[in-house]
C-alpha cells in the first residue's frame, strides 16, 4: 500500500496560483498574434517584428530576475512578476502606436522571461528531496490543465464576443494575474540560509566556473531543443510532407496536453521510485530521442499509416517529456547552491530561452535541405543531452542527484531548509545501489563544524565536500527578512 504524500508548507497556494495563471497564459497564446492584432490595430507585420525584438530584449531580465531572487527573496520577486504581467495586459489595449506597444510587449515578456526561475528558486526553498521532483510533476500537469482549459475559455469569449471578445480576453488574462498573486501572499516558506561571513554573494562569474552546472546547462539546453518540436516542427512537417490539413496541429496538441495534464503526477511517481535524477532525466531525454527518429522514418509509411504514426510517435514523444521535466527541473534546483539560487536558475532558464528563440530558423533550415534532416538532429541532440547527463552523475552534488538524500522532507513552518552550502558529498561517494533500487531514507549525521559555520547533513556513510563549498564561502545559519522567502510557471 502506497504511503500518503504529505504535503509541503505552501503547497496549495502555489498550485491554486499557477492554475490561475495557467488559466489567462492560455486565454491569449493559441491567438498570440491575431491577439494582439484586434486590440492594437497594428498590422500583423509589425506586431511579429515587434514581439521578436521584445523576446530578445527580454531575455536580459533573466540574469536581472535572478540577482534579485538572490537579493530580495523569491516569493518578493515573483510577487512583483505577477503584478508586472498583470499590469502589462491591461495595458496592452492602449498599446495602439508603435512605440507603447513596443514598451508594453517589451516589459510583459521580461516579466515571463524571468518568471519560471523564479519559480523554481520558490519550489526549491519549499521542498527537498523527493518532494521536489513530487512538485515539479505537480506543476506542470497544473500548468497543462490550466493552458487547455484557458484556450477553451478564450474560443468561447471570442466566438460571443468578436473582436470585443479579445479585449475581454486582455482584460481577463490580466485579472488572472492579480488573482494569482493573492495567493502568492498567502505563501511562508521556511527561511533561506544566508552566508554568516557576511561576504557578499557570488556573481555570475562564479556560476560559470562552476563546470558540472553549467554542464547540466548545456545538456538541457540539447534537450530543449525538442520541446519546441511539436508547437513549431511537427505542425509544418505534417502539412509539407505528407499534404495533410494545417488543422491537423490542433488535435495533435490537445493529446499532448491531455496526456500531460492527466498522467504527469502518475509518470512523475513512478520516476521517483528510481534513485537518481540524473538517469531519469537522461531515460526521458532517449525516449525523446526514439520519437524523433520515428518521425524521420515517417517517410515511407504508407499514406493511410502516417495519421496513426504521428499520434502513437506524439504519444512516445510526450512520455518522454513526463520523464524527463520533472527530474531535470529537481536536479537543476538542487544543483544550486541556496545562496545563489536565484543566479543559478537564471543561467539554466537561459538553455530555454535560447533553445525557443533559435528552433523556428534552425528546423526551418532544415527542412529545406531533407524533411528528415530536423528529426535526425533533434534525436542526436537528446541522446548527446543523454550521454552528458550521465557523465555529470559523478561531479554533482549528491543531494542533487539522488531524490532521497538525507533530510528530504517537507522543512517544517517557519523552520530552516536544508543546508546547501557547507561541504556537499558528490554522488559517487553516495552509500547504496545505483540505479533501479530506491535509496532507503535516513537520517543524516552531522558533520563537526567550526563555531561560525552551519551544520551540514551529509547521508550516513558519505563524506563532505569541501569546507568552502562550491562558491569557496563558508555558510552560515539563516537570518534572512522573513518577507523575502517565497513558495512556473
Amino acid at each position: 500500500m502506497r504511503e500518503k504524500e504529505h504535503r509541503v508548507t505552501g503547497e496549495r497556494n502555489l498550485i491554486a496560483g499557477m492554475l490561475v495563471d495557467a488559466v489567462g497564459t492560455g486565454m491569449y497564446v493559441p491567438f498570440s498574434l491575431v491577439f494582439f492584432q484586434r486590440i492594437t490595430g497594428l498590422p500583423l507585420a509589425t506586431i511579429g517584428t515587434v514581439l521578436t525584438v521584445a523576446g530578445l530584449l527580454a531575455m536580459g531580465a533573466m540574469p536581472v530576475g535572478g540577482w534579485a531572487v538572490d537579493r530580495f527573496g523569491a516569493r518578493r520577486v515573483r510577487l512583483a512578476l505577477y503584478l508586472m504581467r498583470g499590469l502589462g495586459f491591461l495595458a496592452f489595449p492602449l498599446g495602439t502606436t508603435l512605440p507603447a506597444f513596443a514598451l508594453v510587449a517589451t516589459l510583459t515578456a521580461a516579466g515571463a522571461q524571468a518568471f519560471p526561475a523564479t519559480q523554481q528558486a520558490l519550489i526549491g526553498d519549499l521542498a527537498q528531496g523527493e518532494h521536489r521532483d513530487r512538485l515539479m510533476a505537480l506543476t506542470r500537469s497544473v500548468n497543462n490543465a490550466g493552458l487547455g482549459a484557458g484556450g477553451l475559455l478564450a474560443a468561447g469569449l471570442v466566438q460571443l464576443g468578436g473582436d470585443s471578445g479579445f479585449l475581454a480576453v486582455a482584460w481577463v488574462n490580466a485579472a488572472t494575474f492579480f488573482i494569482a498573486a493573492l495567493f502568492a501572499l498567502r505563501i511562508r516558506t521556511p527561511h533561506p540560509a544566508r552566508l554568516a561571513s557576511g561576504r557578499p554573494r557570488a556573481g555570475y562569474r562564479a556560476v560559470l566556473r562552476d563546470r558540472p552546472y553549467t554542464g547540466l546547462t548545456l545538456a538541457n539546453f540539447l534537450i530543449a531543443l525538442g520541446y519546441s518540436a511539436l508547437s513549431v516542427l511537427l505542425p509544418v512537417y505534417a502539412v509539407t510532407q505528407f499534404d495533410l490539413p494545417a488543422s491537423v496541429a490542433g488535435p495533435l496538441f490537445a493529446v499532448n496536453t491531455a496526456l500531460c495534464a492527466f498522467a504527469g503526477v502518475p509518470v512523475g511517481r513512478l520516476g521517483r521510485r528510481f534513485a537518481r535524477r540524473t538517469r531519469v532525466a537522461a531515460v526521458g531525454a532517449l525516449i525523446f530521442a526514439a520519437a524523433f527518429l520515428g518521425y524521420a522514418l515517417l517517410d515511407g509509411m504508407p499514406p493511410e499509416g502516417v495519421m496513426a504514426g504521428m499520434v502513437g510517435l506524439l504519444v512516445l514523444y510526450t512520455v518522454g517529456e513526463l520523464v524527463h521535466s520533472p527530474s531535470a527541473g529537481a536536479l537543476s534546483v538542487s544543483a544550486a547552491p541556496t545562496e545563489a539560487r536565484g543566479r543559478y536558475l537564471a543561467t539554466y532558464q537561459l538553455s530555454w530561452a535560447l533553445s525557443q528563440t533559435l528552433a523556428p530558423s534552425l528546423f526551418t533550415g532544415l527542412l529545406t535541405v531533407d524533411g528528415r534532416l530536423p528529426w535526425l538532429v533533434l534525436a542526436a541532440g537528446s541522446t548527446a543531452g543523454a550521454v552528458l547527463l550521465l557523465a555529470l552523475e559523478r561531479r554533482l552534488p549528491a543531494e542533487a542527484v539522488f531524490t532521497t538524500a538525507a533530510g528530504a522532507v517537507p522543512p517544517a513552518r517557519g523552520g530552516a531548509t536544508e543546508p546547501r552550502t557547507p561541504g556537499r558529498g558528490r554522488a559517487g561517494q553516495y552509500p547504496g545501489r545505483a540505479g533501479r533500487e530506491r535509496v532507503s531514507r535516513h537520517r543524516a549525521e552531522p558533520t563537526r563544524t567550526s563555531p561560525t559555520s552551519a551544520t551540514a547533513e551529509v547521508p550516513a556513510g558519505g563524506t563532505s565536500a569541501s569546507r568552502g563549498g562550491r562558491l569557496g564561502v563558508t555558510t552560515g545559519t539563516a537570518q534572512p527578512d522573513p518577507s523575502l522567502t517565497h513558495s512556473h510557471s
